[in-house]
C-alpha cells in the first residue's frame, strides 16, 4: 500500500500547485484587461504629436530637426530594450531575444558597435550573458508605471544620439495582436522618418510666425514625440506579458488536471492490486488452517 500512498501524496501535491496555477491565470487576465486599457489610451497622444510635427517641419525649410535626419556613416547603434521583470509567461521574452540575437549578428556583420538600455529584469540578464554594453537599466517599474519612472532609461539613448555617442536608436518589444498572439518587433526609433501623404505630413507649406522659434518648439515636441513612444511600447509590452501569462498558467493548470487523471488511474491500480494481495494472502491462510 506503500506505492498507493506515494501517488496520493503526489496527487495532492499538483493539485496543490494547480491552485496556485489557476489563480495566476485569474489575476493575469485581470491585469491583462487593466493594461489593455493602459495601452489603448496612449496611442492617440503619439499620433498627434507626429502630426504636429509633421505640420511644423514643412513650416520653412529652417525646421529640420537631428532627429529627423539620417547621418550619413553609422559607427554605432542603439538598442532600447523592453522586456518584463518576472518570469511565467511562456515564450515572450525568448521570442524577443531570439530576434534580437539575429539583428545583434547583422549589425556586428557591417562592423557596428551596439549599446543597450534596458526595460526589464530579463533583458538585463540577457544582454549580460550576451556581453552587450549597457547605458542603463530600468527594473520593478510596475504594472502600469508613469513616465516620470521610465525617464532616465530613455534619455540615456537620447542624450547619446544628440551627442554623437550613438548614430541610430532601434526600438525592441512586443506587440500585443490580440490576447492569444504577441508578436516580436524592431522598429527605427531614431532618426525618425517622416512620410508625406500619411496623414502626419502634410504635402503643402505655409508662412506662419511662430513663438518661440519652429525650431525650439520642434525641439521639445520631437523629445516628447520619443518619450512617448517608448511609454507605449512600455505599457503594450505588459499587455502581452499578462496575456502571455495567462495562456502560460491556463495550459499549466489544464496540464496539472490530465496529470492529476493518469495518477488517479495508477492510484486505483495500485490500491486494487494491494486489496488483491490481501485477499490472496487470507485465502492462502485459510487453506493452511
Amino acid at each position: 500500500m506503500s506505492n498507493a500512498k506515494e501517488i496520493r501524496g503526489q496527487i495532492k501535491s499538483i493539485k496543490n500547485t494547480q491552485q496556485i496555477t489557476k489563480a495566476m491565470e485569474t489575476v493575469a487576465a485581470s491585469k491583462m484587461r487593466r493594461a489593455r486599457e493602459n495601452m489603448e489610451s496612449g496611442k492617440p497622444y503619439a499620433d498627434n504629436i507626429l502630426r504636429v510635427i509633421g505640420h511644423l517641419s514643412q513650416a520653412s525649410n529652417e525646421t529640420t530637426h537631428p532627429f529627423f535626419v539620417k547621418r550619413e556613416q553609422v559607427k554605432k547603434v542603439g538598442y532600447i530594450v523592453i522586456s518584463s521583470d518576472r518570469g511565467l509567461c511562456g515564450g515572450l521574452n525568448i521570442n524577443v531575444f531570439k530576434k534580437l540575437l539575429a539583428d545583434f549578428k547583422v549589425k556586428k556583420s557591417q562592423d557596428k558597435e551596439i549599446v543597450a538600455s534596458v526595460f526589464g529584469r530579463k533583458g538585463t540578464m540577457f544582454l549580460n550573458r550576451v556581453g552587450t554594453t549597457i547605458l542603463s537599466a530600468d527594473e520593478d517599474y510596475g504594472d502600469n508605471p508613469s513616465l516620470d519612472e521610465l525617464i532616465g532609461g530613455i534619455h540615456t539613448m537620447i542624450d547619446a544620439f544628440k551627442l554623437g555617442d550613438v548614430d541610430e536608436v532601434h526600438l525592441v518589444g512586443n506587440r500585443f495582436v490580440n490576447s492569444m498572439t504577441q508578436e516580436p518587433y524592431i522598429m527605427q526609433l531614431l532618426p525618425a522618418t517622416l512620410v508625406k501623404n500619411d496623414h502626419a505630413v502634410p504635402d503643402y507649406t505655409w508662412d506662419f510666425v511662430y513663438e518661440p522659434s519652429a525650431y525650439e518648439i520642434l525641439e521639445h515636441l520631437a523629445i516628447r514625440y520619443v518619450e512617448s513612444l517608448v511609454r507605449q511600447a512600455v505599457a503594450e509590452n505588459i499587455a502581452c506579458e499578462m496575456s502571455a501569462r495567462m495562456i502560460a498558467m491556463k495550459n499549466a493548470t489544464d496540464n496539472a488536471g490530465d496529470l492529476i487523471g493518469e495518477l488517479q488511474l495508477k492510484y486505483n491500480k495500485a490500491r486494487q492490486a494491494a486489496i488483491t494481495q490481501e485477499l490472496s494472502e487470507i485465502v492462502a491462510g485459510a487453506d493452511a488452517v
